[in-house]
């Protein structure tokens, strides 16, 4: 089978809202559609529920999704505003058969997608998307009217997820004394992260908590720290914890307003004295994680794994490697030791717990390893460049890797998403690394422009 899928990217179905396929008849196709593959559990009606994060299309998709699976002669559990990750626990928690996020995770308002989770709670695998996409192409049949599926709504399900949260870290801990700053990116966990943190004792100060359907992840959440490092630093608070607006994302500030990335999170978790041996076998990342957490880890016995990137990537190497914590710089951080997939609050009680354990601060913590400076440049291509195949990129990449040695890493990759080709160069002299990223980034478009010279004639 090709592992090309038409509309599955890495994370689910993602776009603008209004535009092919992010539109309310394909939704209601594809709401069929999973009905019909991921619903088989044997009963007279399957259940699948249903959560979403707090962009106005939501209601739309919400309501299109309900009428696919109904046609399919399923039952629908209605969870409303939920974090992605809270809806991938009651999923397995309930019993159902899957679980259906609409949430375009850390993009702005007006885009939109569709994410799913089997009964177990972990992402759909590649062969379960191939079948739901070639269900797509089918004409929409139907089932009999006594046997369309009927909606509910699940009415204690902020409680649980709560609860759950508070269960991942030892009932002897408690945050009393510690002030943190929480920002919800106007997001899924807006009535939910708060209350985690102060039901075990923090004094809460909350950020992006009112959400309008249009403000999601606007200037603030974990991709635009700058407003909650701010706060850390005027209210006097000891850290601070950054959530997108899906609630699968993480970064932290310091309480001298310094971001805690996903890199130093994992760096931190690993190192935790409450469990000090748990990782001994090796932890996750991918080929963008800083080679600085990579060379902090080895000091203390730990090898890291490096992954594609992409959370599912790191799941799937978790899996095979029999590892247990894993993620990227993002700040995707996987617990599987807590939870079956990415979840920013987990992760932050994690943190939070190892605080506490230690009686160290955050910055305190995340000093044991140095980021080294990284450089990127995008090299722009009209259409598809294979710069592998390229002598003078390949020899230019030699040179540079040898030049680093040891003190240094050189990353070359396509774009999954936009055509460029990205290159990447980190190691410990700053100078250095801007003058070898540049060096290789104008080798890469030298190479691309003979390429199209000899495609013309």
């Amino acid at each position: 089978m090709s592992s090309e899928r038409k509309y599955f990217g890495t994370d689910g179905i993602r776009g603008k809202v209004g535009q092919y396929p992010i539109t309310p008849d394909f939704i209601m196709k594809l709401g069929w559609a999973a009905g019909r593959v991921l619903a088989k559990s044997g009963r007279e009606h399957s259940k699948v529920l249903i959560g979403k994060d707090t962009r106005i299309s939501g209601y739309m998709f919400e309501s299109a999704l309900e009428a696919g699976l109904s046609a399919a002669g399923v039952d629908i559990m209605l969870l409303g505003p939920m974090p992605t990750p809270g809806i991938a626990y009651l999923t397995r928690t309930l019993r159902a058969d899957a679980g259906i996020v609409i949430s375009a995770s850390h993009n702005p308002y007006y885009d939109n997608g569709i994410k799913f989770f089997s009964a177990t709670g972990q992402k759909l695998g590649d062969a379960v998307e191939h079948a739901v996409e070639a269900e797509i192409e089918k004409t929409m049949e139907i089932v009999a009217p006594n046997a369309l599926g009927k909606a509910g709504r699940v009415s204690d399900a902020v409680g649980r997820y709560i609860e759950f949260c508070k269960s991942t870290i030892p009932s002897r801990l408690s945050l009393n004394g510690l002030k943190i700053v929480v920002d919800c990116a106007h997001g899924a966990t807006y009535d939910i992260a708060p209350k985690v943190f102060a039901e075990l004792g923090a004094e809460v100060v909350s950020l992006g908590v009112s959400p309008d359907g249009l403000n999601i992840n606007e200037g603030c959440g974990s991709t635009e720290p700058e407003a909650l490092q701010k706060a850390v630093v005027n209210n006097g608070a000891n850290l601070g914890v950054a959530l997108d607006g899906d609630g699968d994302r993480l970064i932290m500030v310091d309480h001298k307003g310094g971001i805690i990335d996903g890199d130093e999170i994992l760096y931190i978790i690993t190192c935790s004295s409450f469990d000090s041996n748990h990782f001994s076998k090796g932890v996750v990342g991918t080929q963008m994680s800083n080679l600085g957490l990579e060379h902090a880890l080895a000091e203390k016995g730990v090898c890291l794994h490096r992954a594609q990137v992409g959370d599912r990537y790191v799941m799937e190497m978790l899996q095979q490697q029999g590892l247990k914590l894993g993620g990227e710089s993002s700040g995707h951080i996987i617990c599987l030791e807590q939870t079956t997939t990415g979840d920013g609050i987990i992760s932050a009680l994690q943190v939070l717990a190892a605080m506490v354990t230690q009686g160290a601060s955050l910055f305190d913590l995340k000093s044991g390893m140095t980021k080294y400076p990284q450089t990127m440049i995008n090299v722009r291509t009209e259409q598809h460049f294979d710069f592998k195949a390229s002598k003078a990129v390949m020899d230019a990449q030699k040179e540079v890797e040898q030049q680093l040695g040891k003190r240094g890493r050189v990353l070359l990759r396509a774009s999954g998403t936009e055509p460029l080709i990205r290159v990447m160069v980190e190691g410990r002299d700053a100078v250095e690394v801007d003058k070898c990223a540049e060096y290789l980034s104008q080798k890469v478009e030298s190479a691309y422009q003979s390429c199209q010279a000899g495609n013309d004639r």
